[in-house]
């Protein structure tokens, strides 16, 4: 298997996983955003660029994004606790089948995900809040395999690709509060215009020192820029997927040593 290459699985019980590329320095699971998955042009694009670089990517659909594409028509994804649930139990399920560390991250509403399993106060902060509601009941009865899986899991490292830090033009729902619980190393990689939190919004926050931020340059949402910047989409994309796979890289000894 070389760097350009992608296989293709129908898991049972999960849904469909693609791994590109091979784990030289770690493998990074990389969660979908809320509108498109993982066949979208921009998760195709970073991961095939993060994967030519040493960096295995493992992506997957979750179970709302299945029937999208089944049905053939958008539906919004489920409140956030199910989602998280299931991606808790793909991270469990992939954990063991690879010879390097399991990074975890996502694109969006993936990477948001993505912060929330690698942090250790998020039953006392984000899972307490009206929107998410989450429960030891709840964590059973939507597991695959039925266990408690939801708590903080081990992993090396969060890479995240347009982190919604609030919703857009509500600036004041901040969605940090479990930030400080997460003591992996973080990379953010945002667009300048990222009405998710631009580069005017983000810096007025306080960040745990464990979080790096990477601006591209009139990105918005996607990393798109607008055309009259004379920037190229394509170019922002491979400039994000180059920072995600050189901070893997130049993690990659304490990453091992931080996994048991």
């Amino acid at each position: 298997m070389d760097s350009r290459s992608i296989q293709r699985f129908i898991v049972d019980g999960y849904g469909p996983l693609a791994i590109s590329g091979v784990p030289e320095y770690g493998r990074l699971l990389f969660i979908h955003g809320a509108g498109a998955g993982q066949a979208s042009m921009f998760m195709r694009h970073f991961v095939a660029r993060v994967a030519s670089q040493g960096v295995q990517v493992l992506t997957i659909d979750l179970p709302y994004m299945q029937q999208m594409n089944e049905l053939g028509r958008r539906r919004p994804p489920p409140p956030i606790k199910h989602t998280l649930v299931q991606a808790c139990a793909w991270y469990e399920l992939l954990l063991p089948l690879g010879p390097t560390p399991l990074w975890v991250g996502g694109k969006s509403m993936g990477g948001r995900i993505a912060t929330m399993l690698a942090s250790s106060e998020l039953a006392s902060s984000e899972l307490a809040s009206p929107e998410v509601q989450l429960t030891s009941t709840d964590i059973v009865a939507n597991s695959p395999e039925g266990e408690a899986l939801v708590g903080r899991i081990e992993c090396p490292g969060v890479i995240v690709a347009g982190y919604p830090f609030h919703p857009p033009k509500q600036p004041n729902k901040l969605r940090l509060a479990h930030f400080p619980g997460i003591t992996a190393p973080m990379l953010i990689l945002q667009g300048e215009r990222d009405p998710f939190g631009s580069v005017d919004d983000v810096a007025g926050y306080s960040l745990p020192s464990n979080v790096q931020l990477k601006w591209l340059q009139d990105g918005d949402h996607d990393l798109k820029p607008r055309r009259a910047s004379g920037l190229k989409h394509a170019v922002l994309i491979d400039e994000a997927a180059t920072s995600a796979a050189s901070f893997v890289r130049a993690h990659h000894k304490e990453s091992w040593q931080a996994v048991p």
